[in-house]
């Protein structure tokens, strides 16, 4: 293998033993990152053809209607919709509390595994602090009575110190930017929701006080 990766391990074997715990947490999170970006894409994507139906006050029901029985049902935009839709006959305080409940799971969906990113923002920072205590520790340790001390030993643990603290950091770095992506894309999606089933009411209740026979 090349020689900077066998350096590159030396470097981290550096780091002590609280390495391995930080690498752990980093796995943790990658992981958690990995599946939370898979639940967004699949739950939370708004079929175009949907969101122009909706952007239309004065959309077809037929259209509408054929748009969400070919969309794919794991969208959370579209059993949304399909809850609206389907129960339209319904009083309308009625309809918004079901759709509440649906946007309520969509929004527990994508909130699952977050916590596991906040809380590796806050371990992996405090994980490398105590690597950083453990190198200082075992620096100072090697000071005698009579003052002999190696100096390649002590900068030694001084390494020790500041690579636990430096990979801390990194992943605490990564995780926290992973979360307030996941944080601000879970917001813009149930704004965006609760901004179209609002449209999709109103339509609702303006159908409901035309006379009838009127064109909606």
């Amino acid at each position: 293998m090349d020689a900077s990766f066998f350096s590159s391990l030396a470097v981290l074997k550096a780091g002590g033993i609280f390495i391995y715990p930080l690498f752990a947490v980093g796995l943790v999170a990658v992981g958690c990152s990995i599946d939370r970006f898979y639940v967004f894409w699949r739950q939370g994507a708004l079929p175009r053809i949907l969101a122009r139906r909706l952007e239309n006050p004065h959309f077809d029901w037929a259209e509408l209607l054929a748009a969400l029985s070919h969309a794919p049902s794991h969208s959370g935009f579209v059993r949304f919709f399909r809850v609206i839709v389907e129960n339209s006959h319904q009083p309308v305080w009625w309809i918004e509390t079901r759709a509440g409940d649906e946007a309520a799971q969509l929004e527990r969906s994508l909130d699952q595994g977050l916590w596991v990113l906040e809380t590796a923002v806050t371990a992996a920072p405090l994980l490398g602090l105590l690597g950083t205590i453990a190198g200082m520790v075992g620096a100072f340790r090697l000071f005698g009575d009579n003052n002999a001390v190696d100096p390649g030993k002590v900068t030694g643990g001084v390494a020790e110190a500041l690579i636990a603290t430096a990979i801390g950091i990194v992943i605490a770095l990564v995780a926290l930017a992973s979360f307030n992506f996941f944080s601000h894309r879970r917001s813009i999606l149930l704004d965006e929701m609760e901004r179209l089933g609002s449209r999709l009411i109103d339509r609702i209740r303006l159908d409901r006080e035309q006379p009838e026979g009127a064109e909606g």
